[in-house]
C-alpha cells in the first residue's frame, strides 16, 4: 500500500455533506477554454488535444422528460482535458467517430460519475466498446461515502459548489445558451479535477471496483 493510500485511510474522509454545508461553499464554474465542436477543423483540433491526454473528464447531457413514460437519448457529450472542455452535439453525426475513438481508447482514462447509465444511453445512439472508463462514484462508495453524486463529491473533495440551475434545460436545442455551455463544461471539468484529487489522496492506488458497467445511477 502506498504512503498516500495509508494517509487517506488514516484520515477518514467525510461520508456525506449536509445541504447547509454544501450551500455555504463557494460557487465554481469552469473558466477555461470551452469549444463547441461543430466543424471539421473543430473535430481535428479536439482529437489532437484529447490524444495527448492520459485522463479526461467525461459527462453527457440529455433532454429532460416531464411526462411519465417519456424519455430521450443523450444529445451532448462533454470531454475535459487539461487545456479545454469540448462539447460534442450528437445531432451532428460527424462527432460520432471521435467520441467512439475516445471511448474505445485503452490508454486514456475516462473519469466520470454514474457513467454506467450514460454509456448504456449512448450505445442507443451509436455503437462502441468502452475501455478504461472509471466511475468516481464507485470509488467513493468503496471508501464508505453515502453521497456519491457529482455535486456532493465536488463539495466533499474539492470544497466547491456547482450550480444546478441549467440541469433541466433543453439540451436538444440547436443553439445552446452561454449558461448551458458553461454548465456542461463545468461538469466534465469537475470530473477530471476529482480524478486528480482522488489520485493525490491515493484513493486510486488501493484495490477498488470502479468499473462503470456495474454502476447504478448515483444520486446528486
Amino acid at each position: 500500500m502506498s504512503r498516500a493510500t495509508q494517509s487517506a485511510l488514516s484520515n477518514p474522509i467525510p461520508c456525506s455533506i449536509s445541504k447547509e454545508d454544501l450551500a455555504n461553499l463557494p460557487i465554481r464554474r469552469y473558466g477555461g477554454d470551452v469549444r463547441m465542436v461543430a466543424t471539421a477543423q473543430d473535430l481535428e483540433q479536439a482529437l489532437e488535444d484529447i490524444s495527448h491526454e492520459n485522463v479526461v473528464g467525461l459527462d453527457t447531457e440529455t433532454r429532460p422528460s416531464f411526462k411519465k413514460g417519456e424519455s430521450y437519448l443523450p444529445c451532448l457529450v462533454q470531454v475535459a482535458t487539461a487545456r479545454a472542455a469540448y462539447l460534442f452535439q450528437l445531432s451532428q453525426v460527424d462527432a460520432f467517430p471521435i467520441v467512439t475513438e475516445l471511448l474505445e481508447a485503452s490508454r486514456i482514462v475516462k473519469a466520470g460519475v454514474a457513467l454506467a447509465h450514460d454509456l448504456r444511453s449512448l450505445k442507443a445512439v451509436f455503437p462502441f466498446e468502452e475501455k478504461n472508463v472509471l466511475d468516481l462514484g464507485l470509488i467513493a462508495r468503496g471508501y464508505g461515502l453515502s453521497q456519491t453524486g457529482l455535486r456532493n463529491l465536488a463539495g466533499i473533495f474539492l470544497g466547491i459548489r456547482i450550480p444546478k440551475g441549467n440541469r433541466t434545460s433543453n439540451w436538444a436545442a440547436r443553439r445552446l445558451s452561454d449558461a448551458q455551455i458553461t454548465y456542461a463544461a463545468t461538469d466534465a471539468w469537475v470530473c477530471r479535477e476529482l480524478f486528480l484529487r482522488f489520485e493525490t489522496l491515493g484513493l486510486l492506488a488501493a484495490p477498488r471496483s470502479g468499473r462503470a458497467d456495474s454502476d447504478p445511477a448515483s444520486s446528486v
